[in-house]
Formats: structure tokens, C-alpha cells, sequence
């Protein structure tokens, strides 16, 4: 699958990927900062963004279109940071294609299974009538009931296209088919341990990263380093965003 990029700054490459219910333009603040010495290359995935929509959302499915649009840049390897789903996709990469990652950063995710469940949200967006003449604010009281952090609205509704022909960007139908393979995790067939340079980037206030995890990420990333940016939770770049680009920065340069 073909995924939607952007292209910025100059120096050694290093691929972004979002997290569910996101897109590349979501970590603009990490691409701007990280230009100024690297070529960002942060990618839309499949049903996200700019990106085509397909049913098959395993973690390896998603890894092989990384490796893809990475073999159509050129890019024979690269550093790869991951947020979220984007850090479960990258993990999947790294262990199923090693050659392509220079350097792993995981942030706020675990090689483990989870019971998130966001299938409320999904089910609320599709329930919103997409006529013309729809506005945000209309849509946003559609979701309040069901979203009540108004922050996480706003997220949402970054995927809602207004206009004549209002729709979404999220293949909502694909992710909601979809969702259990995106909370599982399972090693992808035929799998090593990534013995590249690791990084687990965590909020010290989420708990997607919890310490009886530590066991379950060096069986998989031996070489890997866990650090918790104090003051964040899971978005942990929006929360706390100079001090994960001050981390980021260290790491893809040391």
C-alpha cells in the first residue's frame, strides 16, 4: 500500500508514525524540531490521514507498508519512532524486517496485549450524519455524550472533512472491523529479537507502560532503554513536547 508522507530537513532519516485516530500532521511539533538535523519522513497509515483504506490492519501488515514506502524513497534504513499504534508498527518493522531500522523509539506502548476499548468513540462518529451544511460544533455535540474530554473531541473531529460532502478521513468502517488485531499483540511469524539500539519513551502518568512489562519488551528489544517523561500521560508529545523532542533528539544522535 502506497502511504501518504511528508518530506522535511536534511541529515540522516528517521520515519514517524502516528498513533490511532491520527496522522502525520499530528506529530508536526516532532517533525519541525527533528528537521533541523535529520530528514523526517512521517508517514500516514492505512486508514489514517491522506493514506488508502484496507481491511487488513495487523501489525505486520502495517509494518510491510512501511517497509514499502520506505523501498520507494529509497531508504535502505532508517531510525524509526513510533507513538501509539505507530509504536506497535514500528515494533512489528523492526522485528520482521531488522535491515530497514537503524534505531528503534517506542513511545508510550508495549509489545503486549491491551482492553482499551474504542469502539464507543467509532461507533459515534459513524452516527453522526455527514449532510451538507454539517458544521464542527454540530458534530461535537453529536460526540460529547459518548467523548466527554472536549481535548479528545477536538482529536476526533481533526479527522471530520467538512463541505459539501462531509466525510471522514479514518476508514472508521476498517478500524472498527479491525479493532482487536489493533489491541492484540502477537510476535509476527517467524520473528527474532531486534537487537538494535531501542528506546521505550513512556508518560510517567499513563499506564500503558506499566514495569510488569519490562519482562515482555527486553524478550523482544534486549538492547532496550526505558525513560518516563515526568508530567505526561499517553499523548506524551502534546503533553510534554520539549521534553520528548529533548529525549528524541538525544537518542537519534547518540
Amino acid at each position: 500500500m502506497k502511504l501518504n508522507y511528508t518530506m522535511a530537513g536534511q541529515g540522516a532519516p528517521v520515519v514517524l508514525l502516528h498513533g490511532l485516530f491520527g496522522a502525520a500532521r499530528n506529530l508536526g511539533v516532532l517533525t519541525r524540531a527533528l528537521s533541523a538535523d535529520f530528514t523526517v519522513i512521517a508517514l500516514d497509515l492505512r486508514n489514517h490521514g491522506d493514506s488508502p483504506h484496507g481491511a487488513d490492519m495487523r501489525f505486520a501488515t502495517m509494518a510491510a507498508d512501511v517497509a514499502e514506502r520506505m523501498a520507494a524513497l529509497g531508504l535502505e534504513r532508517a531510525a524509526v519512532a513510533g507513538h501509539s499504534l505507530g509504536g506497535k508498527t514500528a515494533m512489528a518493522l523492526a522485528l520482521t524486517r531488522p535491515e530497514r531500522v537503524e534505531r528503534l523509539c517506542v513511545m508510550d506502548i508495549a509489545p503486549v496485549s491491551y482492553d482499551h476499548d474504542y469502539d464507543d468513540f467509532v461507533a459515534a462518529m459513524l452516527r453522526i450524519e455527514l449532510r451538507p451544511g454539517l458544521t464542527r460544533a454540530e458534530a461535537e455535540r453529536a460526540l460529547s455524550p459518548v467523548v466527554k474530554a472536549a481535548p479528545m473531541r477536538a482529536f476526533l473531529l481533526n479527522n471530520l472533512v467538512l463541505g459539501e460532502t462531509p466525510h471522514w478521513r479514518v476508514g472508521l468502517e476498517e478500524i472498527q472491523a479491525a479493532m482487536p488485531d489493533m489491541l492484540a499483540w502477537e510476535d509476527p511469524a517467524g520473528a527474532a529479537p531486534y537487537r538494535g539500539r531501542t528506546l521505550f519513551l513512556a508518560g510517567a502518568l499513563s499506564d500503558y507502560v506499566r514495569p510488569a512489562y519490562e519482562s515482555e519488551i527486553h524478550a523482544r528489544f534486549p538492547a532496550a532503554r526505558l525513560a518516563r517523561v515526568d508530567g505526561a500521560a499517553h499523548w506524551l508529545h502534546a503533553d510534554k513536547p520539549a521534553e520528548v523532542i529533548a529525549a528524541l533528539k538525544e537518542f537519534l544522535s547518540a
